[in-house]
Formats: structure tokens, sequence, C-alpha cells
């Protein structure tokens, strides 16, 4: 796919209701925040898509939740890619952008040709919510399992929230018209609105007896959430990340009849909290011995952040709580 101009719907989210089926929504659009998480790494083409659809799925749920600061997903598995981790940056102010960050860890010697998910093989999906300080950090895991991590955080949803969740995504390398690549990303969450959601008990219809979107319905919501979910099925890769079609104009495609209705959309940005003033403060409860341990043979202290590449170099007489300055 060749691709022209950009357009202002690259890097938002944005936000829908349908009226008629009590149903909310997100479509997102990733580009530049794309290339800015994967630009920070050296990643095999597998880990590259696992990473591109951590991120989309960070985005999605990110702007969903009423959040304050933090909002991060984890996968730790037995496979060849070890983790996966991404954070989502609440806005700090109105208007402001939110901010993502991304980062894998793998083994490359174990890497092959197999599909991205045959990867991770056994392990969890997790996602934590911290709403800064004087609060108290909210994890909900669930096991791998239905073929992708958009399966999981739907697993997540309705295990953890009991709410009925679904996920279109499509992410790849895009060509431009000079032979280089570029990574783009589309995608739409619908959910039920969560007074619609009964609570379900016992055993689901997913694997390993995983509580499935369409066990949390029934009368008019199951009814509401199937008509919906047919419409999702129709949407096409050129729909979710090409240059042609705006959000806006996705949703009444796909959703006339459900009166659709949309609200501003979230810009999002690639972004770190990493400092060193940050390093410094993980390096204070270590003392004066620990921090000879960690000192290089050229008589420094040195760390790297994983998720943007910052290299940082510090004296050992000036970090730990047995600082000599």
């Amino acid at each position: 796919m060749t691709i022209g101009s950009k357009l202002a719907w690259d890097d938002t989210v944005l936000p829908f209701q349908l009226d008629l089926s009590d149903i909310r929504g997100r479509v997102a659009r990733l580009d530049g925040v794309l290339n800015g998480v994967l630009s920070q790494h050296d990643y095999p083409e597998p880990v590259e898509a696992l990473v591109a659809e951590m991120a989309l799925l960070t985005a999605l749920i990110g702007q969903t939740v009423k959040l304050r600061w933090k909002l991060s997903l984890q996968v730790q598995t037995r496979g060849a890619v070890r983790m996966i981790a991404t954070d989502y940056f609440a806005p700090t102010a109105e208007g402001e952008p939110a901010r993502i960050r991304a980062y894998a860890s793998f083994d490359r010697d174990q890497v092959n040709e197999q599909a991205a998910f045959d990867q991770l093989q056994d392990g969890y999906f997790a996602i934590l919510m911290d709403q800064g300080e004087g609060t108290t950090p909210y994890q909900g895991i669930t096991p791998l399992a239905g073929g992708s991590l958009a399966a999981c955080a739907e697993s997540y949803f309705a295990q953890s929230e009991q709410l009925p969740t679904r996920f279109a995504l499509n992410f790849g390398k895009a060509m431009n018209a000079d032979g280089s690549g570029e990574w783009r990303a589309g995608g739409i969450m619908i959910q039920v609105m969560p007074k619609a959601s009964p609570f379900a008990q016992g055993g689901g219809s997913g694997d390993g007896g995983l509580l499935r979107a369409e066990d949390l319905v029934d009368g008019d919501e199951e009814e509401n959430w199937r008509r919906v979910n047919f419409h999702v099925d129709t949407v096409d890769e050129l729909e979710l990340i090409g240059p042609d079609l705006p959000p806006t104009d996705l949703l009444v495609r796909l959703f006339h009849e459900e009166q659709p209705r949309v609200f501003d959309a979230q810009p999002v940005r690639f972004g770190c909290t990493c400092s060193e003033d940050r390093v410094r403060q993980s390096l204070s409860i270590y003392s004066a011995r620990d921090i000879e341990k960690m000192t290089t043979d050229d008589g420094r202290v040195t760390a790297d952040c994983q998720f943007c590449g910052a290299h940082y170099d510090l004296d050992p007489e000036t970090v730990g709580f047995e600082a000599k300055k």
C-alpha cells in the first residue's frame, strides 16, 4: 500500500457511542507513535508485530479508562518472547496528548518463522492501573489464550470486569513511494455499557472454561451485541489503516443504523517518563557497597531505559543512601 499525505486522524483515538444498542467504543489510528516505539529497537518481525498489537490495544483501552496517571499492559511467557510491556500515560491537562511507550524482551535465537502469537507459549496477560499518589494500584490477570493478544484482552474484560468487549485490529508495514516502510495500525474496540452487563457465574465457553463476551449477554443485550458484532466483522484492512477513510466516515459506514455519536478525539504521542532523577531515586535504596558492585571498570554507574533507549552515566559517589556527594 502506498501512502501519500499524512492524515489528521493519525495517532488519535476517537471515542463513540451507539445509542440504539447501548454500546460504546473507540477507533484508533497509530502511525508516528508506532514508528517511535519500534524505532528504538532492532526487533525481529514477529516481535515487532506483537509490540504493535500491544501498543494498539494500549491506546484503545487507555482511552476507555477514567485514568489520572498510568495504565500498563504486560505479557509474561515462557516462549521466545519473554515479556512485552506497554504504558499509557493520561494527558496532564485538557487538550494535551496521551503518551505511549512499549518494549519487548526476547531470545533472538528462539524466535522462528511461526506466527507472532506462537512465539509466546505459556504465560499470562495483565492489565495494571495506577491512579497516582495516595491510591492503591489495581492488577488483573488472565491466561494467554485465543490465538492473539486481542483475544487475551477480550478474555480479561470478560473475566475481571464482566464487560463484553470486542477488538478488531489490523497492523503492518506500509510502503512509501520511495520504497521505505513505516508501521501503521488501526483498530476498533466495542464494549457493552457497564450497566447493561449481567454478572456471570461458573465456567465460560472459552478456552479452559474462560468467560467470553457471549457468556455475559442475554435478551435484548444479546441481540444488540450480535448485531453490532456482525457489522464489525465486515470491516477490512484498508478501512482500518488505509489513508483514505476518516474514522468518522468508518463509523457511519459500519453503524449508521445504530445511531452513532462521536466525542472529542484524543491525540496520542510516543513518550517516556524516564529521567536522571528517577534513576537516582531507584538507586537510593542501595548502600555504598551495593553501588560499588554496580560500578563499571570505568568507575561509573550506568543505566539504560528499555523503553526509549536513553543512557544515564552517573558518578557512583552521588548515588545511594550513603552518597558522599
